[in-house]
């Protein structure tokens, strides 16, 4: 084969081999990624990082907000606040080129000082991208093209109020249905829309909405929606509304934020807030969950979902203005098996049998989830300070974001020679 040829061959072979990564690894389409329980499921992840630590790919200056990127089909969805205006932005994730974007006003204010940016977290499915705003604009979007398919202001619609910190619900896609922890008027507490049309399927309860996102789950052989209201936690038919059980449990005080979801695990469900609520474990039997264990002192999540893995959680326990601890619990008792205290706010994802953890202070630490002990094996600065917003991991690259950056760092194994 002459130079000429064989250097187009070998274009050719490195093209074909993005496309098949592009297809074959892992997406993160929503809100803690396509289990919706922070756990990557890709085998493409290299075995320990360089000294200088892994490459940044591209990085992207950035609007106001908390709501984490996703992506899907190569393409990543970045929802944040620029001026006056909310905007949904539709990158390629492998180059950070922008593609599209669409905007509209906003005028919401936080009462504390804080980001004024958008809260939620958007979701990606079937081609299409839903985000919800601070102020409760809900759009439905097509993922290619960026046209409006369809939008709903819940705030006029369902009477949902701001409480402290706007509306924040990451969208969870079910079947037809778009499902919200709004916290509306009349029965809206939680509503279904339909993903074409937006028309409403159905509305359920009268609980006032917490942080918390909606979570799928299977249990007793039956698919159901789990909610963590402010009254406490709501499993619910995604396809009726239907209420197939409730439990009550809430923090002591009403000046609190109720933000990490539900964690199942089999036919366990995983509850954890801080304000002196505490951390709890249900067991569901026969459709009706069953206390197995409770505590005020073992892992109290913030805003941040505590992963599990082999039968341990890992997660950060405390309020994140008074300095979280990084623990890890049993699953089936509650026992803390270690605790690095003052460790520092942050969110954590698993991938295989390692943490991924991207604390506030913009450090992405790696390290082996056990109980035996926490010994990170790297970390590396890759943002600045206060990141709150949660990171996306898909077909290998780690996507982050601070107030005004975003990141892609490659985690892939390096490409064969």
């Amino acid at each position: 084969m002459n130079p000429r040829a064989f250097k187009k061959s070998l274009l050719l072979s490195v093209f074909a081999a993005s496309l098949g990564l592009r297809t074959s690894a892992s997406d993160w389409p929503q809100f803690l990624g396509p289990t919706r329980n922070g756990v990557y499921s890709g085998t493409n992840l290299a075995e320990s990082w360089p000294k200088e630590g892994p490459q940044i790919l591209w990085q992207k200056k950035v609007g106001q907000g908390f709501s984490g990127p996703v992506v899907a089909n190569g393409k990543l969805i970045l929802f944040h606040r620029l001026d006056n205006r909310e905007v949904v932005e539709c990158l390629d994730a492998f180059t950070g080129k922008q593609l599209w974007a669409h905007d509209y006003p906003t005028a919401y204010r936080d009462d504390f000082g804080f980001d004024e940016g958008p809260r939620a977290t958007p979701a990606i499915a079937e081609g299409h991208v839903y985000t919800v705003g601070a102020e409760g604009m809900l759009y439905c979007l097509d993922l290619d093209t960026g046209k409006i398919l369809w939008n709903v202001n819940a705030k006029a619609q369902f009477q949902a109020p701001k409480e402290f910190f706007g509306i924040a619900c990451s969208p969870l896609v079910e079947g037809k249905a778009v499902l919200l922890n709004i916290g509306g008027a009349k029965g809206a507490g939680i509503v279904a829309l339909e993903t074409t049309t937006g028309k409403v399927l159905w509305q359920a309860t009268d609980d006032e909405a917490s942080y918390s996102s909606p979570v799928p789950a299977t249990l007793n052989g039956k698919r159901q929606t789990l909610v963590l209201t402010r009254d406490g936690l709501v499993s619910v038919d995604p396809a009726d509304g239907k209420v197939l059980f409730t439990f009550p449990w809430k923090p002591p005080m009403h000046a609190s934020v109720t933000a990490a979801v539900p964690l199942v695990i089999e036919d366990l469900i995983f509850l954890s807030a801080s304000y002196g609520a505490g951390a709890m474990v249900l067991r569901v039997g026969n459709d009706k969950p069953e206390k197995l264990w409770s505590s005020h002192d073992a892992l109290s999540n913030h805003y941040a979902t505590s992963v599990h893995h082999n039968g341990f959680l890992y997660g950060f326990d405390g309020r994140q203005e008074q300095g979280c601890n990084l623990r890890c619990i049993e699953l089936k008792t509650g026992k803390i098996r270690w605790s690095r205290d003052r460790f520092g706010a942050g969110t954590i994802l698993l991938a295989g049998d390692q943490l991924l953890i991207l604390s506030e202070r913009g450090e992405l630490i790696r390290a082996p989830a056990t109980p035996a002990e926490f010994k990170p094996s790297a970390r590396v600065q890759i943002l600045p300070v206060q990141v709150r917003a949660h990171p996306a991991l898909a077909n290998g690259l780690f996507y982050a974001r601070s107030p005004d950056k975003l990141v892609c760092v490659d985690l892939r194994k390096p490409a064969k020679e």
